[in-house]
């Protein structure tokens, strides 16, 4: 009624051989620290974009410690900045607050779970800051 099974099972059992040293193995910590590097990179994007937009002061502090962020948990390796873009509308800088507030969100979640106060701290300002900036806005277009 059943086959049996003709394939070597997937799962490994206590007591066999490590696995080959020749596959990258990376422990949960470092995999967070990717996820939160990558999280926070594109944050840091977006705010540039914003910073070519509509400057402020804020803006270029919070772009200046989501730089140190990703340097530290990329282990120095500074990120890449975007270049300055033209300016443009009001309804493209309302859209790039809330992809922001986004990425921020997704940087707060990634760091509470690994405990990193310094990233979850300024993920939460950074999301505050985009949701300040898009309210006005948001409560003019009722």
């Amino acid at each position: 009624m059943y086959e049996p099974i003709r394939t070597k099972s997937v799962h490994t059992m206590a007591g066999t051989p490590a696995p080959s040293p020749d596959f990258p193995h990376r422990s949960r910590e470092e995999e967070l620290d990717i996820q939160l590097a990558g999280h926070l990179a594109a944050l840091l994007a977006v705010t540039d974009e914003i910073r070519a937009l509509a400057p402020s002061a804020d803006l270029d502090t919070g772009a200046e410690r989501l730089t140190e962020q990703v340097t530290r948990l990329r282990g120095g390796t500074a990120p890449v900045r975007a270049p300055a873009a033209d300016a443009s509308t009001a309804s493209r800088l309302a859209t790039l607050h809330r992809r922001a507030h986004a990425l921020a969100g997704r940087a707060l979640v990634v760091a509470a779970s690994r405990a990193d106060t310094a990233a979850a701290i300024l993920s939460a300002e950074r999301m505050d800051a985009h949701a300040r900036a898009v309210e006005p806005r948001e409560l003019a277009a009722h």
